[in-house]
């Protein structure tokens, strides 16, 4: 059995039910299990793809992103998704360190090519929309496809994706992740969204992601429900979609909330279809939920990461009340622990590293042995995230690690000067990070964003924050800015701001 099994049983059982939706036109399972066949088998039988091989595509969101999914888990195969919001030079490291036989792409992309024909001379190019200089148009493979589309000792222990992270320094690690992580990940969303066939999940996060692919998309499919694919987000596609297409499921990241709260067809909207959104990726702002809420659209929260594929921890729906601000328990299929910096498991109410453990876990960093030693402390997964739970196990998530400031000998985490700036009505967005003091060894700073027609400045923003927080976890300096770095799923990317400040500020002028 591998993971493709899943979508050859829903075909046999409902082979005229929607599968997939995309820009009007409906892919039943039935055809859809036949296009993976196709596809499976073009691949093996017209460019040689066998057992391990890797395949690298390079996308919007589209039905065919899933296809080629499914086909690599019939053959043994790694997909390895491009984030298309990366530079070249960036892709072309991941396609490199990834090895990748075949590149497979939009057309919206095919500027990229010139840069990787030099270095990458024998990977073969298969357009999804075109015919590359080159290469083949994936239809076109299709009409020579023969055999079964299967390769020997392909099942579920197979690893069957290498995702990218970005890291705060150096080269970004491709996580491997099994096609059983998948299942059992599926597992737990099916336990979170009390996922059944009838359901109708909207994806508007990018397929490159593990949060666009797996937190509803493919376990949507592996029970049978429908997914309706928008190529990327936007607010009015995505409200339109709410109203006329009547999903019961999104996933959405606060960036995405806060910019269909703020259109100004949010009011009018339908969302009686809805039964809930989930959201994580970053602090999530209490007044964005309340928002949502206040619709009668409740909102599930997520935490995870790519290595957990990424569902580990979550609030389910119809559970009991969640305590304000936790993420919730532990995953049905998965643990989580408060660790210390020997791997040892702190108390309740002690902050310390999240650390996962079970078979949603990833197996290692590609080609990177020394990085998945450092990931792992007796089986458990060392997330890198500075959390704490309470005595009947709901987890609450503070910050990175590697965002924390130790000012004097104290600790403040950003996340929580973040919560209480974004508590005003003047700030949007904003992100707190350290600066280097000579005196203090670090300070902590802001960057924010205004709301559109306000005129908040620091001073009494500041007063705001130190109404609620002890003084030494105020801010030094706030700086007003127009934009923030981020990641494609909304999270501010703290390093870069870091970088930014200690090109552009003097140092050693803090008080």
């Amino acid at each position: 059995m591998d993971l493709c099994t899943l979508i050859e049983r829903n075909a046999a059982y409902a082979p005229d039910k929607a599968a997939i939706r995309f820009e009007g036109q409906t892919l039943s399972y039935s055809g859809f299990n036949r296009r993976i066949e196709r596809v499976s088998r073009a691949l093996k039988s017209q460019l040689g793809i066998e057992r391990g091989d890797r395949i690298a595509i390079l996308s919007l969101n589209r039905p065919d992103y899933l296809v080629l999914l499914y086909a690599c888990a019939r053959l043994g195969v790694i997909l390895v998704p491009l984030n298309w919001r990366l530079a070249a030079a960036e892709q072309l490291f991941i396609l490199s360190d990834s090895g990748a036989k075949v590149l497979v792409l939009e057309q919206s992309f095919n500027a990229v090519l010139p840069v990787l024909r030099r270095p990458l001379p024998d990977i073969s190019l298969v357009g999804l929309d075109f015919a590359p200089l080159g290469g083949s148009r994936l239809d076109d493979l299709l009409d020579g496809d023969c055999g079964d589309g299967r390769n020997p000792r392909a099942d579920l222990s197979c690893p069957l994706l290498i995702v990218y992270t970005s890291g705060t320094t150096g080269r970004p690690k491709g996580a491997v992740l099994r096609q059983e992580a998948l299942l059992w990940n599926g597992v737990m969303s099916q336990h979170m969204h009390d996922l059944t066939s009838t359901d109708h999940a909207l994806t508007v996060l990018p397929l490159f992601h593990v949060g666009g692919l797996n937190i509803q998309t493919t376990p949507s499919l592996h029970h049978g429900a429908t997914v309706t694919i928008q190529s990327r987000f936007t607010p009015e596609a995505t409200l339109d979609a709410f109203e006329h297409d009547r999903p019961t499921l999104a996933a959405l990241v606060p960036a995405m909330m806060r910019a269909l709260i703020d259109h100004p067809r949010w009011a009018s909207t339908d969302l009686s279809a809805l039964k809930a959104i989930c959201t994580g990726s970053t602090m999530v702002p209490q007044r964005l939920v309340e928002r949502f809420v206040a619709r009668g659209v409740p909102v599930l929260q997520v935490y995870g990461s790519t290595e957990t594929s990424p569902i580990a921890v979550y609030t389910k729906l119809g559970a009991d009340l969640v305590p304000e601000g936790s993420s919730g328990l532990p995953g049905l299929c998965c643990e989580a622990a408060i660790i210390d910096d020997a791997g040892s498991k702190l108390p309740p109410g002690t902050p310390g590293e999240i650390a996962v453990r079970g078979p949603n876990v990833f197996c290692g960093y590609w080609n990177d042995q020394q990085a998945t030693r450092e990931a792992f402390s007796n089986g458990w997964y060392r997330t890198s995230d500075i959390g704490r739970r309470d005595a009947d196990g709901y987890f609450w998530v503070h910050d990175r690690k590697k965002n924390l400031i130790i000012s004097g000998g104290e600790n403040i985490y950003p996340a929580e000067v973040e919560r209480v700036l974004m508590g005003h009505p003047d700030v949007a967005e904003c992100a707190v990070v350290g600066r280097p003091d000579p005196r203090w060894e670090e300070v902590p700073i802001a960057y924010v964003i205004r709301r559109p027609r306000t005129r908040i400045e620091a001073e009494p923003l500041l007063a705001h924050v130190q109404s609620q927080l002890a003084r030494f976890k105020a801010p030094r300096e706030i700086i007003f800015t127009q934009e923030l770095p981020k990641t494609a799923l909304g999270k501010v990317q703290h390093f870069k701001l870091k970088e930014l400040d200690t090109e552009s500020s003097p140092q050693g002028d803090s008080n």
